[in-house]
């Protein structure tokens, strides 16, 4: 992608790619599912996990698979209010951006 990724545009994917799985998802598999839209590195989604589980939008707990402790990220409700804040707020301004492209004036 050309365009530069800032921290709330990260956070906000994370948070809606957690917030699939009702009962949470781990690590990699956020890995995974975020790879689908961005380039982005294990090292880099990392830190955001652990900064939203910080910021209280994120729960975290530990489950045996396959014999290996396996990291689980779960929505919080706060994390539920930061994600449609984030999806309001994408709404806007995706529209604006498009209306730009399109030759329009944003308002």
């Amino acid at each position: 992608m050309v365009f530069n990724t800032g921290a709330a545009l990260l956070d906000a994917i994370v948070l809606a790619v957690v917030s699939k799985e009702r009962e949470g998802t781990y690590g990699y598999k956020i890995t995974q599912d975020v790879r689908k839209v961005l380039d982005v590195s294990e090292s880099t989604l990392y830190p955001v996990l652990r900064r939203l589980k910080k910021d209280g939008c994120l729960e975290v707990y530990d489950m045996q698979c396959d014999g290996r402790n396996r990291r689980y990220y779960k929505l919080t409700d706060t994390g539920q209010a930061q994600l449609q804040l984030y999806q309001k707020e994408w709404k806007s301004y995706s529209t604006k951006i498009s209306v730009i492209f399109k030759g329009g004036e944003a308002r």
